[in-house]
């Protein structure tokens, strides 16, 4: 059901679309935790060393998607917060286009690369033909996923998070009970983790669709919506595509870095596959607080409701640096039983190195938590420079760890990228929320 959030309580409403938002995105996160977890208990530490050290290409393709939808259903949310049904659909109509058009072009993209970049990152020999087969299919699969992350964003930006959380929880429940059906049941191994997750796309993206037909007809597309001007597309891709090259863009960093963490053998590369999943789903929370604050932050900047954004930062700051501390303090304490869930209790040095990745990050949550909102306010307000080289700034501070601290500490200077990447890309937009917040306490009367 679309949500007006340019009237009532600023944080009842962020935290009422948030905590859907967080359960949507852990259970986005599940996709990869189902597959690492069962690759990994069933095939082994070197199949979840191939599954893992995929990670980076697999961040590169579907970080894009989820960004560049993301960006595109900004418009959208600004339509709708402006009362502006025919823009919505027309909106609608353009995220679909060009959702279409990336998704296809990063697919060769993505084919074509795989096992050039595989070998470039000195891949281990004897995990390189499971990785390359597990990441090819992975990128065949992006249409569906860009088809996917349109639909529910798209009904995101009309202030219902609930809907698209339980989409994502349907596709699920099908990718965990195709995954043992295909990795063992079919006898396709690592592969087979992937075709699953294919297939259970396919079936989320039906069941989306047919949704949206019955239940939103703002979301209904008119022949003449169709009929789209260059100017139009141009709107929407100038916020969308950045926000794709964005992710693309740290996700460069974080192709470097496995480059880096590759000479450190499988355990490594295990232990932080395996620590990296966890901590996926532990930073949902503040990643969600920062979503809720794009879908609030589009909507009141449509309705010309400034200082309720002001109002929504203040807000969310407090409940997301909240929980920051409780998911690190979890994570901290508890770190050694959840890595040695995906690898048994049989490898304690793979476990004692997640145990390790987890407290790092852990501490450092309270920082990624105000970078989340900083970066989405910015984002629904239409801004894309400052966050794209806020992503250039992790870029950088990643590639500093590949290059001095790894070589000089180890698997410990890999734990640390993360952290200096976040220090790296929260200052610039910290600044930049700061030059924006002087322009809303500014604002007109109607901002009341």
């Amino acid at each position: 059901m679309a949500k007006d959030m340019t009237e009532g309580s600023p944080w009842k409403l962020i935290l009422f679309f948030a905590l859907p938002l967080i359960a949507g995105n852990m259970v986005q996160q599940m996709y990869a935790f189902v597959d690492t977890f069962l690759v990994g208990r069933f095939l082994g530490v070197e199949a979840l060393a191939a599954v893992g050290c995929t990670g980076c290409l697999m961040f590169l393709m579907i970080g894009f998607v989820m960004g560049m939808t993301t960006g595109l259903a900004i418009r959208t949310g600004q339509a709708f917060g402006a009362k502006n049904e025919e823009g919505v659909r027309r909106s609608a109509a353009a995220c679909a286009v060009l959702s279409v058009v990336m998704a296809a072009a990063l697919t060769v993209f993505g084919l074509l690369i795989v096992r050039p970049v595989l070998a470039l990152l000195d891949t281990p020999p004897e995990i390189f033909d499971d990785a390359a087969a597990f990441i090819s299919i992975i990128c065949a699969g992006v249409p569906l996923m860009s088809l996917f992350a349109m639909q529910t964003n798209l009904i995101r930006a009309l202030g219902d998070s609930r809907i698209p959380t339980m989409m994502l929880s349907g596709g699920l429940v099908i990718n965990i009970i195709f995954e043992p059906i295909f990795i063992l049941g079919l006898g396709l191994g690592v592969p087979g983790a992937a075709l699953a997750t294919a297939a259970s796309q396919i079936l989320a993206n039906a069941i989306c669709f047919f949704y949206i037909r019955r239940h939103i007809p703002a979301l209904w597309i008119r022949r003449e919506d169709w009929r789209l001007t260059k100017a139009e597309l141009w709107a929407h891709a100038r916020i969308g595509l950045p926000m794709g090259f964005q992710a693309s863009v740290i996700a460069l960093g974080a192709i470097i870095l496995q480059g880096a963490l590759n000479g450190l053998g499988p355990q490594a590369i295990a232990a932080y596959a395996a620590a990296q999943r966890v901590d996926a789903v532990a930073v949902m929370p503040m990643m969600s607080f920062g979503m809720a604050m794009a879908t609030y932050t589009a909507q009141n900047f449509g309705a010309r409701r400034l200082l309720r954004i002001r109002e929504g930062v203040r807000s969310c700051m407090m409940m997301s640096v909240g929980f920051s501390v409780l998911v690190a303090a979890l994570n901290i304490f508890c770190g050694a039983f959840l890595i040695e869930g995906f690898v048994g209790a049989g490898e304690p040095e793979v476990v004692d190195m997640g145990r390790t990745y987890l407290t790092v990050n852990g501490l450092c949550y309270f920082v990624l938590s105000l970078l989340f909102i900083f970066r989405f306010t910015l984002q629904g307000l239409g801004q894309t420079a400052m966050p794209t080289f806020a992503g250039v700034m992790e870029l950088v501070m990643r590639a500093a760890a590949a290059v001095f601290l790894i070589d000089r500490f180890g698997y410990l200077g890999a734990c640390c990228a993360n952290p200096m990447a976040w220090v790296g890309a929260c200052v610039p937009l910290a600044v930049t929320y700061a030059m924006v917040r002087k322009t809303l306490c500014d604002a007109p009367a109607k901002a009341n």
